[in-house]
């Protein structure tokens, strides 16, 4: 098949890209490289700042259109897939619709479905907009609102989720978001990771060596100042047995040369499962403190295999679990050695190519 790959999260598009290649595909992702983190794209459509950077990239679009039609698959990381205004979106997203043959819409972050459904039906215990019946009433949680609801964004996500040939979930939490709305058409695929060549070391360190990555618009509404906070309260009361490194807002090699020499990794507070930060963090036989609730392994399949410290969304619950790592060392080895295999059992990027071809070959198969 001839597939573009529109957009990037956390290098979700690039992974799947080469995961696809090589079981045969021909395969161009389009994206902006996710901001600063800068991964890999084949062709770039990053904006620069100013109104001056948009007319630019509304320019380069236009001039990119030839090139992007004709592909047996389109799928667009967000309904968000371009950096421009979502009234702007529609033009692009017709013209994709029009020219190539199936269309397919990712739903691996923020977007219309996922606001509306933590505020309004709840799915979840916890999440980035609700703790049980209470709704979050932070700023960065309000700005989410604004941004999504009652707005051009929720026309747009709207459109491209009743029109498009299927929808592909990333995470347990955006399943159960979006299937209940579009059952015909969802489908739960893991996030795919390209596992180490070298063998990771499952073996602990004399200290505890903890990771966390700050993005500092996104710490308070991700939970990161909560976690940092815990963990730094730990380096502190356990100096000679724990180091704490904190990366703050740099591109993806510097962040992955930073993260290879840790024992565990902080990463989302409100999450009940893994993302792609702390997924490529397990590849390498890196412990996840975070999101790791019963529905993660159930959405997989897994019965035996729990390498993630699952921990509840407050201080007290990151403090405690962050101790008992520190005072039993001996459980460090198996939890590693467990978070290699999960990788390998479950994404497998090339494992997760082939449920992406699979879900497209059989809605090529359909009328």
């Amino acid at each position: 098949m001839k597939i573009l790959l529109i957009g990037e999260y956390s290098n979700v598009h690039a992974t799947l890209a080469e995961g696809l290649r090589a079981i045969g595909h021909q395969v161009t992702v389009v994206s902006n490289g996710d901001f600063w983190k800068n991964y890999p794209r084949d062709i770039d459509v990053s904006r620069t700042a100013g109104k001056l950077g948009g007319i630019r990239l509304m320019s380069k679009l236009y001039a990119l259109l030839p090139r992007l039609r004709g592909y047996d698959v389109v799928q667009l990381i967000n309904p968000m897939f371009f950096e421009l205004k979502a009234e702007r979106m529609f033009f692009f997203y017709n013209y994709l619709r029009k020219h190539n043959k199936k269309v397919f819409l990712g739903a691996y972050g923020m977007d219309y479905y996922w606001v509306h459904e933590c505020i309004e039906r709840k799915p979840l215990r916890y999440s980035d907009f609700n703790f049980g019946d209470k709704l979050r009433s932070d700023e960065a949680a309000i700005r989410e609102h604004r941004d999504w609801l009652g707005t051009a964004k929720e026309r747009l996500n709207k459109r491209i989720a009743k029109d498009c040939d299927g929808i592909i979930t990333g995470l347990y939490e955006y399943q159960v978001c979006y299937e209940p709305n579009f059952p015909d058409k969802t489908r739960f695929i893991p996030f795919p990771v390209k596992i180490p060549e070298n063998s990771p070391a499952t073996e602990g360190h004399d200290k505890l060596n903890l990771f966390i990555g700050i993005s500092k618009e996104r710490s308070a509404y991700k939970g990161t100042d909560i976690m940092q906070k815990a963990a730094e309260t730990i380096a502190a009361k356990y100096p000679q047995l724990v180091a704490l490194k904190v990366a703050n807002g740099i591109p993806f090699a510097q962040y992955e040369r930073m993260l290879d020499s840790s024992d565990a990794i902080l990463d989302q507070l409100y999450s009940y499962t893994p993302a792609m930060n702390a997924l490529l963090a397990m590849s390498k036989g890196i412990v996840v403190v975070g999101g790791g609730e019963p529905e993660n392994y159930e959405i997989l399949g897994e019965k035996e295999l729990r390498p993630i410290v699952n921990v509840a969304p407050d201080y007290d619950s990151v403090y405690r679990e962050l101790e008992q790592l520190v005072l039993h060392p001996e459980r460090i080895p198996e939890l590693k050695r467990q978070s290699i295999v999960y990788i390998r059992k479950h994404h497998d990027y090339i494992k997760v190519a082939k449920e992406y071809e699979a879900f497209y070959n059989e809605k090529s198969q359909k009328a």
